[in-house]
């Protein structure tokens, strides 16, 4: 009786040692990608799998504290808004190389890291907003339009130095060379209504209010401003612009991405590849997308009825990102050397 109390109390003590490892496992996640867009499917990924997540949000600094903390860092993972980030964060060492054929089978090429460093979790295009009123459809069709004269006074953007403008320079770069992308933008310069300024709703405002015709915006910025109910004024600025998706006779639209990568030193590596492959799950793709009207990364995936409502098909450049971001540091010279932000 005694062995058998005692054979029972060891099973017990080991299914309670196996259930606090289980319950152990984590994932701790650096993220400029805001709460709201990720907790539900953080919450998710918890109940299928059983790995707890903590969460660092932060509009700025991340890649800073990542590089202070070193060996020390608590993070596995690093969620960005954007290119930007993820190509700094790779160019510092800050990544280590993960190779998943789940990630590889869901997300196309020009959307990962060719060394597996980072990968793409939902796509946005940058679009040239433009005048219902004062624009004809069709009469502008590419981003190397802008630098026509005909658009003299008329083109809005926030800084030439921002990191989406920074992206799309970067791209027409790789495209074109430094020499004929200094022209063009020393041309789109030239074109300025204004003062680069404000972010990209404040350019599709300038459209309603005729400040100017043309504007370059993110997709995503036209989903937020439509459905805006705690700023209807907004509503307004939507609605008074065409959506122009340059370049679908040739290369194709300027694509950027929100992504993630996991950290060089990660305590939890193997639990942070479950995550990111999780992300790029059919149905994970699909609301992550949704929640902030920008596009999944994984093809045949259904997107928001508003996307598909107001954008429908288009053609989005394949080149890969880590081509263009190779190409920011060219692109912010190239700003500074044309005053184009003066």
């Amino acid at each position: 009786m005694l062995r058998k109390s005692l054979f029972a109390f060891a099973t017990l003590t080991t299914a309670l040692s196996f259930n606090s490892m289980a319950q152990a496992e984590e994932v701790n996640i650096y993220s400029y990608r805001q709460p709201f867009l990720i907790e539900p499917l953080l919450k998710a990924f918890s109940e299928e799998t059983g790995i707890k997540t903590n969460v660092v949000f932060a509009k700025k600094g991340l890649l800073e504290r990542l590089q202070h903390e070193g060996r020390n860092s608590p993070a596995d993972i690093l969620l960005t808004s954007d290119i930007g980030p993820l190509f700094d964060a790779t160019e510092k060492g800050l990544f280590a190389s993960f190779n998943s054929d789940i990630v590889n089978t869901n997300v196309p090429q020009q959307f990962r890291d060719p060394e597996g460093r980072w990968v793409g979790l939902t796509s946005r295009a940058r679009l040239v907003y433009s005048s219902k009123e004062r624009v004809k459809e069709g009469e502008i069709t590419s981003y190397e339009d802008l630098a026509d004269p005909k658009w003299k006074g008329r083109i809005c953007t926030r800084s030439g130095k921002h990191t989406y403008n920074l992206s799309l320079i970067g791209s027409m770069i790789a495209h074109h060379g430094e020499e004929k992308t200094e022209s063009w933008l020393t041309a789109v310069k030239g074109n300025l209504a204004q003062k680069p300024q404000g972010n990209d709703r404040a350019q599709v405002k300038a459209i309603k209010e005729g400040v100017c015709d043309l504007a370059l915006g993110n997709s995503y910025y036209f989903g937020k401003m439509l459905t805006n109910e705690k700023n209807p004024e907004q509503k307004a600025w939507a609605k008074s612009v065409n959506l122009v998706f340059p370049n679908q006779a040739d290369r194709g639209t300027h694509m950027n991405i929100s992504g993630a990568g996991i950290t060089k030193n990660a305590p939890h590596p193997a639990a942070a590849q479950k995550l990111i492959e999780f992300l790029t799950q059919a149905e994970s793709q699909k609301f992550y997308a949704d929640v902030n009207f920008e596009f999944p990364v994984r093809p045949n995936t259904k997107r928001s009825d508003l996307i598909e409502k107001f954008m429908g098909d288009f053609k989005g450049d394949s080149i890969n990102l880590q081509k263009v971001s190779a190409q920011r540091s060219a692109a912010a010279k190239l700003v500074d050397k044309v005053g184009f932000d003066n």
